[in-house]
């Protein structure tokens, strides 16, 4: 039987609710999606929560996805029945059997890339294409600092950010997570919430301090990360694992004459030409062999347990749906 699962109050993960699903037919410019493997991200309990806005409730979550296109709608010519895509973006509904989708989003898949790497990659991809071009043009000679760095992001940014040349110091919660870290190539490891990192942040480069700062914990801590920066160095603030962002004056930024970036993948794929770009970019780095780790799949009914564990930190790497 076709489910989907719907957001009908927020909430508490215990808000998800298994529904049947019924098949609908693309409308033009649209496709039917069967779905082989979905992306669960932060994003999609922000949206749970209420922390980010939704079209209206009850309302199906997710925004990354691969499978086969099942059906085109009227005008559709970038993709036919039988291929086999994967998107990431807006609108809302990955968590489902089948889905309706603009036609631009679906991107076809290289023959060598499953649904579960393209499931679990092209959201985080697609991030870190953003964080190290737009964002922060990263290269060899740079040093970034990535927190969270077990975590499917920081995992992915990792790959990427030494790939380009960068030295990479991540920081983690727990010496099993540390390994994690050290695994996909991180060259320092911080280990422990409560460790003084900008202390050795500053001891590893010398005092300096890092040229690129990438947060995804937020709440009350991001603020210190303007300690750990070089002068003029940019923070990037691309989630709240930790709670909301706080009010941040600009005094704040002064000492280290530092830059905050608040950049959102979502507003940047919604441009279909730097979507397809980054997309690209996405492949082309899987190629090289620079992808996400899947760190756990869930039947698609079981998607209450994905959220819990994810936001209890019982994980790693990329988690996925099963329909």
């Amino acid at each position: 039987m076709d489910i989907q699962i719907e957001i009908r109050a927020h909430g508490a993960a215990d808000v998800l609710t298994v529904t049947a699903q019924d098949v609908k037919n693309p409308g033009p410019g649209e496709i039917r999606l069967r779905q082989h493997a979905i992306g669960v991200n932060f994003v999609d309990i922000y949206h749970r929560t209420g922390a980010y806005p939704v079209p209206g409730l009850p309302v199906v979550p997710g925004v990354e996805g691969a499978g086969i296109v099942e059906a085109v709608g009227e005008g559709v010519t970038n993709v036919a029945p039988g291929d086999r895509v994967a998107y990431a973006g807006l609108p809302l509904g990955g968590y489902a059997s089948t889905r309706l989708l603009p036609a631009w989003r679906a991107i076809k898949l290289p023959e060598t890339v499953s649904y579960e790497l393209a499931a679990g990659s092209m959201l985080r991809g697609l991030t870190v294409a953003m964080l190290t071009s737009r964002v922060f043009p990263l290269g060899a000679g740079h040093t970034v600092l990535i927190h969270a760095g077990a975590g499917g992001l920081g995992q992915y940014l990792t790959r990427w950010a030494k790939r380009l040349g960068a030295v990479v110091i991540a920081t983690v919660s727990s010496e099993e997570k540390a390994q994690v870290a050290r695994d996909a190539g991180a060259d320092h490891v911080i280990v422990g919430r409560d460790t003084d990192y900008v202390a050795e942040v500053l001891a590893l480069t010398g005092g300096r301090g890092a040229d690129f700062i990438v947060d995804g914990i937020g709440g009350e801590g991001l603020t210190k990360n303007f300690q750990a920066i070089r002068p003029f160095g940019l923070v990037a603030s691309v989630g709240q694992a930790a709670g909301p962002i706080p009010p941040i004056p600009v005094s704040a930024l002064s000492a280290r004459a530092a830059a905050l970036a608040r950049p959102s993948v979502i507003a940047f794929i919604s441009d279909p030409d730097a979507y397809a770009k980054a997309a690209g970019s996405v492949f082309e780095m899987m190629a090289q062999g620079v992808t996400t780790t899947i760190g756990g799949t869930y039947a698609l009914g079981d998607a209450r347990r994905a959220h819990e564990d994810m936001e209890a930190g019982r994980t790693t790497g990329s988690l996925l749906l099963i329909p």
